[in-house]
């Protein structure tokens, strides 16, 4: 029996401007996808420029792109400017962007080390801060950063240490940021997700032996795919979840839950 429409009115982002990092491909481009088709203006942001333009232009009128480094301050206070004025406001960001580099802890050099930390947890802050600067002055909004099920497990499948601690930093700054903002009616969350099966986790993809163990420690015994994500950000961005702050929610197949 279908849901009388009002019922599902609260998941609608119509009128609402999103922005998501990391939006060319992955959890962003579901999540982009799905956020203009809940009727949100969604500007994708991305450091590779031409490939967010073209993922846009694929969704449609509402989608437009920006190029972005998420940690190069001046960058970000630039853009999320730019998309206040063109668009009149910022209602939700999605924190997504986010890198990885899988080696043993004594054999990470710190300039790589300093790199993950500068993408996953400096560019997360710096785009939070940017965006709620605009959205405290309006009334409030949603921000939704992406973590990961290492920043709760020391994983043990293969060594990855700037991953799971930047990732562990997300989840706090989530919890920390949703307490300091709440009296604006700004509310802040996070995602959890699993492996999730996009090219992030390709060269993990080519190794068949390590795809069975993942599988393995996965109660529902798969990956995650981008769009189901997609679906957990769409919630905590909408007004379904307007009593929801400074959660973090895992998709994670049952993974925290052993």
């Amino acid at each position: 029996m279908k849901e009388p429409t009002s019922l599902l009115d609260a998941f609608r982002l119509d009128g609402r401007v999103a922005a998501i990092t990391g939006g060319a491909r992955g959890i962003g481009l579901a999540t982009a996808q799905l956020f203009t088709a809940a009727g949100a203006r969604t500007v994708l942001l991305d450091i590779d420029g031409a490939a967010a333009a073209e993922a846009a232009a694929s969704l449609g009128p509402l989608a437009t792109a920006m190029q972005l480094d998420v940690s190069v301050e001046a960058d970000v206070n630039r853009v999320f400017d730019e998309i206040v004025a063109r668009h009149d406001g910022l209602d939700i960001l999605v924190n997504n962007a986010g890198t990885a580099l899988r080696r043993p802890s004594i054999e990470l050099a710190l300039a790589d080390w300093q790199r993950v930390v500068d993408v996953n947890m400096t560019g997360v802050f710096l785009c939070a801060r940017a965006a709620a600067a605009h959205m405290l002055r309006s009334g409030g909004g949603a921000i939704v950063n992406t973590a990961s099920i290492m920043g709760f497990s020391g994983g043990g499948l293969y060594p990855n240490i700037s991953y799971q601690a930047t990732k562990g930093a997300v989840v706090n700054m989530t919890r920390a940021l949703a307490v300091e903002w709440a009296g604006g009616g700004l509310r802040v969350n996070a995602v959890a997700p699993t492996w999730v099966d996009t090219d992030f986790i390709g060269s993990l993809k080519s190794q068949p032996e390590l795809m069975d163990r993942i599988r393995a420690v996965t109660p529902l015994g798969r990956m995650a795919q981008p769009q189901e994500v997609a679906n957990a950000i769409l919630f905590l961005a909408s007004p379904a979840a307007a009593m929801v702050t400074g959660h973090v929610l895992a998709v994670d197949g049952g993974f925290l839950a052993q």
